[in-house]
């Protein structure tokens, strides 16, 4: 499914884009079997590992868990589908012929306990040459602001990245109230099932916590120009850092633009998940009430 002139109009404008009825029932209902498979795997266990990130409130009876690690890697349904046309279609229009996939996530957001992603903007966490980067998210249920969708902050993708510090340590979230930022200025990312949606790497966003009785399970790929490259840390191995081009073909130049200054995610005193880190900011921004938007 290739965007339209308007589709790729509104992505430029807005820095997220929502695309409907991407998958069909069929993958919808395999993606969630696999995923109840991986809930059911994790009974067992009474904290997090290198595939399961859980919830505080896990247990054997009432399986939660956050996220999913690299689900590109623990199972075919996922790898396979960040190669698939209906995918990067949409993705090459946006980022061009040649395209490297940096990661995957999969956020569960179980019933009633999902937990808040604090708000940040993407680039903060893995800074690149240029800033031809995005995250595209696809629904295996229906997003809502009751069940903690995506929230985002648009046009901000035009604007600096922001302060993701506090007492001088990278804490991977932004101190909305410090910073005057006024959240409420927010739009909820809400789509059906089978959806998909792409933000832009400095788009600013963030989601509330599932207070519903609905899940909310939304696979993110993190996806690059295959000509940006990362600063401040070792791409390894070229073999193994070429196998995350999933279309095109990659190169040796890297393509350095003009953009807001760079900020690094450092110093560190907690590495993990993204919840993990985000666990050192002294106040949520989505304590108390969900705000009305």
């Amino acid at each position: 499914m290739r965007l339209t002139t308007s589709q790729r109009d509104t992505y430029r404008e807005t820095g997220f884009l929502i695309v409907e009825g991407v998958l069909s029932a069929a993958q919808v209902a395999e993606g969630r079997q696999v995923i109840e498979g991986f809930v059911e795997r994790s009974r067992g266990l009474t904290e997090s590992d290198a595939i399961f990130d859980l919830e505080p409130a896990h247990s054997a009876e009432r399986p939660a868990i956050r996220r999913l690690k690299a689900p590109h890697r623990i199972h075919p349904f996922f790898a396979d589908l960040i190669r698939s046309d209906a995918i990067l279609d949409p993705l090459e229009d946006v980022l061009g012929p040649d395209i490297r996939m940096l990661g995957s996530k999969l956020n569960l957001k179980s019933a009633g306990v999902g937990s808040p992603v604090e708000w940040h903007q993407d680039l903060a966490f893995h800074p690149h040459s240029n800033d031809d980067l995005c995250a595209i998210g696809i629904a295996f249920d229906d997003c809502s602001l009751q069940n903690g969708c995506l929230l985002v902050m648009p046009g901000s993708h035009r604007g600096p990245v922001l302060d993701h510090h506090q007492d001088g340590v990278f804490v991977g979230a932004v101190d909305v109230r410090a910073q005057g930022i006024d959240i409420a200025a927010a739009t909820p990312v809400e789509m059906p099932a089978g959806s998909i949606e792409i933000h832009h790497v400095r788009m600013l966003h963030g989601s509330a916590p599932n207070r519903s009785p609905n899940p909310r399970r939304l696979l993110l790929f993190d996806m690059a120009a295959a000509d940006a490259f990362p600063f401040a840390v070792s791409i390894g191995d070229w073999d193994a850092f070429n196998a995350g081009i999933v279309r095109g073909q990659p190169t040796l130049t890297p393509r350095i633009t003009e953009q807001p200054p760079v900020r690094l995610p450092f110093p560190t005193r907690k590495t993990g998940t993204i919840y993990e880190v985000q666990s050192q900011l002294r106040e949520s921004a989505f304590a108390g009430a969900t705000p009305k938007m």
